[in-house]
Order: structure tokens, then C-alpha cells, then sequence
């Protein structure tokens, strides 16, 4: 379900990159390169969350394993595309740029974290049920 929910907040968040930053940063004057963050930001948030909703459906991993992974994920785009949002608008979020700044990178920690704890999950799942 939560997985579900990560996925219609992509594409509602990536509906207002396509159709609603574009304006909103020209009439700002802030630099073009902002879509770009935006972008990235969606990017990622759309492929944990498919990778949040693969990690509970793999029928052969172990379950710790898969809720730990999508946990992982689910962390990531918070903190991973989260902090790309706001800093594609940070002036008007009123957040300063020092704490959104480490925010990115450890993000990216967690969707590195979730991979391998995926990984682990499945090689376990497979050394317990003998699949090969």
C-alpha cells in the first residue's frame, strides 16, 4: 500500500514538474538548471517506488528481508528526492540550503542500502528454499 501511495505522489509531483515548475521558475528568474534537480528528484522517487513494490512481491525472498528493503527505499525518496524538491524551490520553502544539502547523499545511502538488503533477502530466500 505504501508502495501504491510513493507512486501517486510521483506522478502527481512529476505532473507539477512538467506543467507547473517551468512557469513558475521562469517568472522567478531562478536559474533553468532547477527542472533538471526537479527532474532528477522524480526520476529516482519513480524507480524506488516500483523497487518498493518489487521488494514485496519477489515470492521467494524472505519477508524481514523484503519489509526491510522497502523500508529502505521509502526512506531514500524522502530524504533523496524529498531534498531535490526543495532545493528546485528552496527559496520558498524557507529551509536552509545546509540542512537539505547532506539530506541528498544519505538518501542515496538508503536506496543503496535497500538494493543490497534486497539482494540478501533473495540469496536467502533462495539458500533456505533451495532455489537455483
Amino acid at each position: 500500500m505504501l508502495a501504491c501511495i510513493m507512486g501517486f505522489l510521483a506522478v502527481g509531483i512529476g505532473a507539477y514538474g512538467a506543467h507547473g515548475l517551468k512557469g513558475f521558475i521562469q517568472s522567478e528568474g531562478l536559474p533553468p538548471e532547477r527542472i533538471d534537480i526537479f527532474k532528477t528528484g522524480v526520476s529516482y522517487h519513480f524507480y524506488h517506488t516500483f523497487a518498493m513494490f518489487c521488494a514485496m512481491v519477489i515470492p521467494f525472498a524472505e519477508d524481514k528481508w523484503k519489509r526491510l528493503a522497502a523500508l529502505l527505499f521509502f526512506i531514500g525518496i524522502i530524504l533523496f528526492s524529498g531534498s531535490l524538491y526543495l532545493l528546485a524551490v528552496r527559496e520558498y520553502v524557507f529551509i536552509p540550503i545546509k540542512i537539505l544539502g547532506p539530506a541528498t547523499p544519505i538518501g542515496g545511502l538508503f536506496y543503496m542500502a535497500g538494493w543490497a538488503t534486497l539482494f540478501l533477502g533473495i540469496w536467502k530466500g533462495k539458500t533456505n528454499n533451495s532455489i537455483t
